[in-house]
């Protein structure tokens, strides 16, 4: 299994994180993909990078809910560590209209000069799209070049948004969301094939079922990876290998 999506350098994880990366490994996951926040969370994750080296790797982006008015300072770090080494993905990039709608119009420029970049580089965007699916599939969708590929971070729409995703040639990130009883993606999912999946766990965040409302790690994708067995109606082992296979091919994973 590989966590395309874990946040495990934050404070959250500053006192056993040694642990957290030992159990990930013990219940076969075998790569954790880490997108950046903003300025103030790369030496972090950089740190992790290097401490558990071919095991955690780095993405390079400004998450929405960090883009503000003054967001082109940032972004100038991202553009400087974008040409400095190379990196998996360009993320976490996106737009955001559930916690503040007021800084939308900078969250569109942000995401189109990063979707921009990762375009010239070859290499993958991870799309943060909260309460805005159908608004950042609109930004996107014109942007789209014959290289461009990437995963929407956190699916969790509908069949006909599912659709718009796959005809961009792009992939849909699944994680504990899929284990809540009342989230119905369960349902969705059943109309989408597994082909179009990536795993990942969010981490710390939405933790899934039955950890629900604890600190999410990557060692839980084994229940992601358990619900979407019995979505499928299809072996663990199964979904495994395709889900694997598509991070491998979405993210070039040596």
């Amino acid at each position: 299994m590989i966590d395309t999506h874990a946040h495990i350098y934050l404070e959250q994880f500053s006192q056993d994180l040694d642990e957290v990366v030992a159990y990930s490994r013990s219940v076969g996951v075998s790569h954790i993909l880490m997108p950046n926040v903003d300025h103030s969370t790369i030496d972090e994750m950089m740190e992790v990078e290097e401490k558990y080296r071919g095991y955690c790797t780095a993405m390079m982006g400004l998450h929405p809910c960090s883009v503000k008015k003054d967001f082109e300072k940032t972004l100038y770090l991202v553009e400087e560590w974008l040409d400095k080494r190379p990196f998996v993905a360009v993320g976490e990039i996106g737009t955001d209209l559930y916690w503040d709608k007021s800084n939308f119009k900078y969250q569109q420029e942000a995401f189109s000069i990063q979707v921009k970049w990762a375009n010239q580089k070859g290499i993958p965007v991870v799309i943060h799209c909260r309460d805005s699916i159908d608004e950042t599939l609109d930004l996107l969708e014109p942007l789209v070049e014959a290289n461009s590929s990437g995963v929407f971070h956190c699916f969790t729409g509908n069949k006909e948004q599912a659709e718009r995703i796959i005809s961009l040639g792009f992939k849909m990130g699944i994680g504990g969301v899929v284990t809540f009883k009342n989230a119905s993606l369960d349902q969705t999912l059943k109309e989408i094939s597994p082909e179009h999946l990536v795993l990942e766990t969010d981490s710390p965040y939405l933790a899934p079922v039955p950890y629900r409302g604890k600190r999410n790690q990557p060692g839980y994708l084994v229940e992601i990876l358990d619900k979407l067995a019995q979505v499928y109606d299809m072996g663990k082992e199964e979904v495994e290998n395709i889900t694997t296979r598509n991070s491998h091919d979405l993210f070039q994973i040596s």
